[in-house]
């Protein structure tokens, strides 16, 4: 027992520590070609954060995490679909989610993905935009899969760590979006 880290809650860390986690978890989610940013928390706000990104269709999976409120004005946006059919979600070119947690050091989100079409749509769309709650940033992969971290969601959920943008040097070159987003852009909401 005398090597055991114990991490408290994440509601309970320090505002100094909770800001270098967020910078850690920006820096290597850039270093993985993801694209990030800030905004304060509020669907006003994170309307105008999609807006700046999204082009075209939009198909946005029902937040798990995240208050419903807060994607209300994203859903005004012109180009959001409601239907779910294969051909429609193939077809769309952003697609929206919440994150249950972000990863600092990897720089990753987690997505739930067996909620309310959250795994096709944050896998067949060629922009897929991840919501995060800056209180739900980790340090490490393994902190998600312990009872007394995020309330054990992670030992308690089908998600996926999604670490920038598809990418693939299977056949020679890195090519990106073959198996997935050409694009990761995430939303902390702070």
């Amino acid at each position: 027992m005398d090597n055991v880290l114990l991490v408290p809650e994440m509601s309970s860390v320090a505002p100094h520590v909770r800001s270098d986690l967020i910078a850690r978890f920006e820096t290597e989610a850039l270093a993985a070609a993801a694209s990030v940013e800030r905004v304060p928390t509020s669907a006003l706000n994170l309307r105008n954060a999609v807006e700046r990104i999204a082009k075209g269709s939009i198909a946005i999976a029902e937040p798990l995490d995240l208050s419903p409120e807060l994607f209300a004005e994203v859903r005004k946006l012109s180009g959001v679909i409601v239907g779910r059919s294969k051909e429609e979600l193939a077809g769309c070119d952003v697609g929206i989610t919440d994150a249950f947690a972000g990863v600092a050091r990897t720089g990753s989100v987690c997505v739930s993905v067996d909620h309310d079409y959250a795994g096709p749509i944050s896998l067949l769309t060629r922009l897929h935009i991840a919501v995060v709650a800056a209180d739900t940033i980790v340090e490490r992969p393994g902190d998600l899969f312990r009872s007394d971290c995020l309330d054990g969601k992670g030992l308690q959920r089908n998600f996926v760590f999604i670490t920038g943008p598809s990418a693939t040097a299977d056949m020679g070159p890195l090519v990106r979006g073959v198996h997935g987003p050409h694009q990761l852009h995430i939303v902390i909401l702070e």
